[in-house]
């Protein structure tokens, strides 16, 4: 396979040699200088020939976020998009993603388009599925290299394994204990850069990776500000970002939209990863209708407004949902906020028009839609021997038999209470259970942790309702460490109320609860109140709250995670084994070719709506 051309390196100062940070006495990252890093003339991939030399020049940026190293198409529910139609009813689009589609539809996207860019919002790996996560992500990158990325922006799974790690996707090398995965062959790092301008030193102030990103082309010049959402540190594990602060969106793109003013660049796009909740989960539902950005809530709405107007387009992620919306900025001019759902099933097409006169976007004439990425297209080539080549890789790890289901496990993003959910949380309890083991009385899942669904279907040669190692690893690819925790009556009770309300009340994050933990949710309430406190139980018996109780949890969720600050407080931690351990133990010891593993009822949260 040829290799793809590397772009110019040499102005880059990402995490470059010198002072920075520490973790566990070893040296994590250090700072990039100040002054120049991050103003780099990035000359684009070529896509056509030039054209549009008049005043006006239409610049297309397509985008996309939360790729997850979903290199192969993504099953089951994580394969799916829903279709409003004309008539207001919607129906289900089966079977969309993969990168070999995602190359594809981008190669043809950009066939006629001599300004053409390509962005992303962040969360390219992590989380990923063992094709990729088996080999720390450097198959992602490769994919992204050769899908000619030309930025992103850091998201909260970029720091999955730390900063030291996003160092090494950068720049490349191979992994420090586990070394080159392909004989004769040194990863290369990333050919786009990576943009984390929030995330700074806290000692120095300085960013860990270049602030912004300049793209030209023939005297058109585009500049991208990438940030992270500023609650990364709340949702990743503490180790690998010591020493790092996470700052506020909207202050740090007004600041470095400043910056690139200053420096003459006046069209300025803002990476960002944080997102919104529209109010239908349908890709193309119109979230304008009846009034610009009604039909969207969340974070985004309010960032969007309080970035400077300077800004022209705003690419976001983390939410994993669709949307291609217009929110006024702060001058009350309409204002474009994209998101192209998760796992690369589908991408946006914003058509950026740029003054030469000015040196700006016509804002008034920015359009943007998001566009289905569809399997009946004929699949990259140089993306299908990519995968095959890892595939080969892990083949003796991935193909080997776990567990056997009797249906498809869903892990549905709408439901409260998931089957898929019931099932990891049973793995964890009966791993934990034993005295020797923690002695673990019920188990709490974080829904973030369950990256896909267990689909019946064979994904090849292991034959229907077999539930292989890599399709395991899909589903839990954190491997969290297990603890066992002690728990007053009253903390568990709060852990409850913690799920809908302080930072999760406007997105509740629903644990998933171990079999003979039960209660009640009134969503119709608000916050705290939500949770129905007489009606918790474990086992039939009311929750005593001055009593304690074992619970198990993953390490994440026991560090206080995903903002359940309560869970810091517990006490006489003992830890086990990893939550891929348990989940793959428990499907072996409770299934078989003969006796499939029935799909869990879920019918442990009763939910009042």
């Amino acid at each position: 396979m040829a290799a793809t051309p590397r772009k110019n390196k040499t102005a880059r100062r990402i995490l470059a040699a010198g002072a920075g940070l520490v973790t566990v006495g070893a040296l994590v990252a250090a700072m990039p200088s100040a002054g120049a890093a991050g103003d780099r003339s990035g000359g684009g991939h070529g896509h056509g020939h030039d054209k549009g030399q008049g005043r006006l020049v239409d610049v297309q940026l397509l985008s996309f976020n939360d790729l997850h190293g979903n290199l192969e198409p993504p099953t089951g529910s994580s394969g799916r998009l829903t279709h409003l139609n004309e008539d207001g009813t919607t129906r289900t689009i089966e079977g969309v993603g993969g990168v070999e589609y995602l190359a594809t539809h981008l190669r043809q996207a950009r066939q006629g388009n001599p300004y053409s860019i390509t962005a992303a919002a962040g969360d390219m790996i992590g989380a990923s599925p063992l094709v990729s996560g088996l080999f720390h992500d450097e198959p992602t990158i490769e994919a992204l290299n050769r899908l000619d990325l030309d930025v992103t922006s850091v998201g909260n799974h970029e720091f999955d394994e730390g900063a030291r790690e996003l160092a090494r996707m950068q720049n490349g090398g191979c992994h420090p204990t586990e070394g080159c995965f392909e004989k004769g062959k040194r990863f290369r790092g990333a050919d786009f850069p990576y943009l984390a301008a929030n995330v700074t030193n806290e000692k120095s102030g300085k960013p860990l990776l270049d602030p912004y990103f300049v793209w030209e082309r023939n005297g058109v010049r585009i500049g991208f500000i990438g940030v992270t959402l500023e609650g990364t540190a709340d949702i990743v594990s503490a180790e690998g970002i010591k020493g790092l602060k996470f700052g506020d969106e909207v202050e740090t793109i007004n600041k470095y939209a400043k910056v690139l003013e200053r420096k003459g660049v006046k069209s300025i796009v803002a990476l960002l990863h944080e997102g919104g909740l529209p109010a239908s989960g349908a890709y193309n539902y119109d979230c304008d209708s009846p009034g610009p950005g009604n039909g969207i809530s969340g974070p985004i709405v309010d960032i969007a407004k309080n970035v400077s107007p300077q800004v022209d387009a705003l690419v976001t992620g983390h939410t994993h949902q669709a949307y291609a919306c217009t929110i006024p900025d702060p001058a009350g001019k309409p204002r474009t906020v994209t998101s192209a759902a998760s796992f690369g099933r589908l991408y946006t097409d914003t058509t950026l028009t740029y003054d030469r006169r000015t040196k700006d976007i016509v804002r008034t004439a920015v359009a943007s839609a998001n566009h289905v990425v569809t399997r009946d297209v004929k699949p990259a080539g140089d993306m299908t021997r990519l995968i095959d080549r890892w595939k080969t890789l892990a083949a003796p790890i991935a193909n080997r038999p776990v567990g056997h289901i009797a249906a498809d496990i869903e892990n549905p993003a709408d439901a409260y209470e998931k089957p898929l959910g019931d099932l990891i949380a049973d793995a964890q309890l009966e791993g934990m259970a034993p005295a020797d083991k923690g002695g673990a009385q019920l188990a709490l899942m974080n829904p973030g942790g369950i990256r896909a669904p267990l689909s019946h279907k064979a994904s090849g040669a292991e034959g229907d309702g077999v539930v292989t190692y890599g399709e395991a690893y899909t589903v839990q690819p954190f491997t969290n460490m297990m603890t066992a925790v002690d728990l007053t009556g009253a903390q568990l009770v709060t852990t409850l109320q913690q799920q809908v309300s302080g930072p999760n009340q406007a997105a509740p994050k629903i644990l998933q609860v171990s079999k003979g933990f039960t209660y009640t949710l009134d969503m119709t309430k608000t916050g705290a109140d939500r949770v129905v406190v007489s009606s918790v139980r474990l086992n039939g018996e009311p929750i005593d709250p001055a009593k304690t109780y074992r619970v198990a949890m993953n390490e994440f969720l026991s560090g206080g995670g995903d903002g359940f600050t309560v869970l810091k407080e517990h006490k006489n931690k003992l830890v086990g084994a990893s939550d891929l351990d348990m989940f793959t133990a428990y499907l072996a010891a409770h299934s078989s070719a003969s006796t499939p593993l029935p799909v869990p009822a879920a019918d442990r949260i009763t939910v009042i709506k």
